[in-house]
């Protein structure tokens, strides 16, 4: 330890800014640019929020504590680095270095850490004396504590990672490599697993509501019984309702929609699980009464659902481009990361002068793409918007919680 202490370097502000700035004329390919190499520099404690450090060198530096919030880190080395308790909030880690990085405690909600390498690993320093291991004050590849919450970990490696009490809520880990991870305590809900690899993988005491774990091998992975209970997990063949196929449900409503009543029959699917009935794109199913029904992935693109009573509904990831979405109930439904770009959330109207405002008041809509929709005097009470895309959105009349 006393012999690593002596090979890590001491930085003022004004010459970190010199390597930064030579890195940006690096990137840009600029003249007098150089790839920005703060390896095994003291860092800790250091306001480096924004910056970019793109495919930057900084293994084995001390980043404790630093102020790294919307920090551009993509493809960067930061192997056996310490950022205890740093502020990575909204930073871009996308398929960067991190093995055996220390991040016990740091804050990572909605970073981007997309096939980064989060496994474990270890620096060897020479000195005089021979090779010694590089040690912070924790273990190497711990994400105990760190708070990721609403993060990107799609196909990240975190194979062996040590991830105790780590709030995981609403994060992305749609194939992330968690073999022998432990996760024990963590908090997982209305997260994504889908397709993760969870072999050996210790989730005792875990936290799992909402959470999704399509296609993940759930089996092979310590889990306390009863957790999976409120996991959404692969959609059952065939769904009825009141003994009907679920399919024919759709058919009868949507029959009732295009005649106005003069055949068909509304369909009443409280609950139910569209997943397996059929594509749903494009299809009028106009004054639907859906509550509390999964949608989870499902495409549907251009879906008339005017008037629609959706409330509690799971449409996480889905795809409502151009969806006609007016008057819909959509109270406390969980549309994290779903695609509403361009879709009609405007007001319907019922009779010359009168209106029905879509209400999606206590609704989750973290990370979801609303660019481009009509959200006209749309309720929005205690709706969650972290980090939602809501550029070219119409506003005008919206009813949003004061803040």
């Amino acid at each position: 330890m006393k012999a690593a202490a002596v090979l890590i370097k001491a930085l003022d502000m004004s010459a970190i800014q010199a390597v930064i700035e030579a890195h940006g004329r690096y990137r840009s390919g600029r003249p007098g640019g150089r790839r920005a190499n703060l390896s095994y520099t003291d860092l800790s404690n250091f306001v480096l929020e924004g910056v970019d450090l793109t495919e930057a060198d900084l293994s084995g530096a001390r980043l404790n504590g630093a102020m790294l919030a919307n920090a551009r880190l993509d493809r960067a080395v930061l192997f056996g680095v310490d950022l205890r308790n740093a502020d990575l909030r909204g930073a871009s880690l996308v398929r960067t270095d991190l093995r055996g990085a220390c991040l016990r405690g740091a804050n990572l909600t909605n970073a981007d850490l997309s096939g980064c390498d989060l496994r474990e690993g270890l620096i060897a320093l020479q000195d005089k004396t021979g090779f010694h291991i590089l040690k912070h004050q924790k273990s190497a590849g711990e994400l105990s504590y760190a708070v990721l919450s609403g993060a990107n970990l799609r196909d990240a490696q975190m194979s062996g990672a040590a991830a105790a009490s780590a709030d995981f809520r609403d994060a992305d880990l749609s194939g992330a490599a968690l073999t022998g991870a432990r996760l024990c305590n963590a908090v997982l809900d209305g997260a994504t697993l889908k397709n993760a690899e969870l072999s050996q993988a210790d989730l005792s005491g875990a936290s799992m509501k909402g959470t999704i774990v399509v296609g993940a091998n759930v089996a092979d992975a310590s889990i306390d019984k009863g957790a999976l209970q409120d996991t959404l997990g692969a959609p059952p063949p065939t769904v009825y309702v009141d003994d009907q196929p679920l399919p024919e449900v759709i058919k009868a409503h949507e029959a009732w929609c295009e005649t106005q009543g003069a055949s068909g029959e509304p369909a009443k699917a409280a609950g139910a699980d569209f997943r397996n009935a059929g594509h749903l794109r494009k299809r009028k199913l106009t004054a639907l009464s859906a509550p509390n029904a999964v949608f989870f992935g499902m495409d549907l693109r251009g879906v008339e659902l005017q008037g629609a009573d959706l409330q509690g509904a799971d449409l996480r990831e889905a795809d409502l481009r151009g969806a006609d979405l007016r008057g819909v109930k959509l109270c406390r439904a969980m549309l994290t990361r779903a695609n509403l770009g361009d879709a009609n959330l405007g007001p319907l109207e019922i009779a010359p002068g009168r209106f029905v405002r879509a209400d999606l008041t206590g609704a989750k809509l973290r990370h979801a793409k609303l660019n481009g929709a009509d959200l006209r005097r749309v309720r929005l009470l205690e709706t969650d918007l972290d980090s939602a895309d809501l550029s070219g959105a119409r506003l005008e009349g919206a009813e949003l919680t004061e803040t």
